[in-house]
């Protein structure tokens, strides 16, 4: 299903965020506060908003990709960067993993995730499963 993008709100979204090639690293952190507001509408993001974040995150990309030496990040690391975008706390996730025990142990890296819990978070989080694995 496809859905039409809104010119008049894209160009009116585009206007507040005035995304660009980044140079510097203040231009850097603006985007990331930009993106980490987006992403706290979750399910009510706007297909509008949802290019606009998608645009913002090929600009991260690219200058991260310029400045940044990246090491792969464990599930736990993704997941714990997750919930701080979100301002998540162990206890919102208790009832995608099931109990408050197995939540602090994954969470804390003393047990790995399950595929079916990396599902279940890529549901919770509308990312692919596989950032879990």
């Amino acid at each position: 299903m496809t859905t039409t993008l809104n010119q008049e709100e894209y160009a009116k979204l585009l206007l507040e965020t005035l995304p660009r090639v980044i140079a510097t690293e203040e231009e850097y952190q603006r985007v990331l506060q930009e993106v980490s507001r987006l992403m706290t509408l979750g399910e009510t993001m706007t297909v509008e908003q949802a290019e606009v974040l998608e645009l913002l995150a090929i600009l991260i990309e690219e200058y991260e990709d310029k400045h940044y030496q990246m090491k792969a990040a464990t599930p736990q690391e993704i997941l714990k960067e997750l919930m701080q975008a979100r301002d998540l706390k162990q206890k919102d996730l208790v009832e995608v993993f099931g109990s408050k025990g197995i939540t602090s142990e994954v969470i804390n890296g003393k047990r790995s995730v399950s595929k079916n819990q990396a599902k279940a978070l890529g549901e919770f989080f509308h990312v692919s499963p596989v950032l879990f694995l």
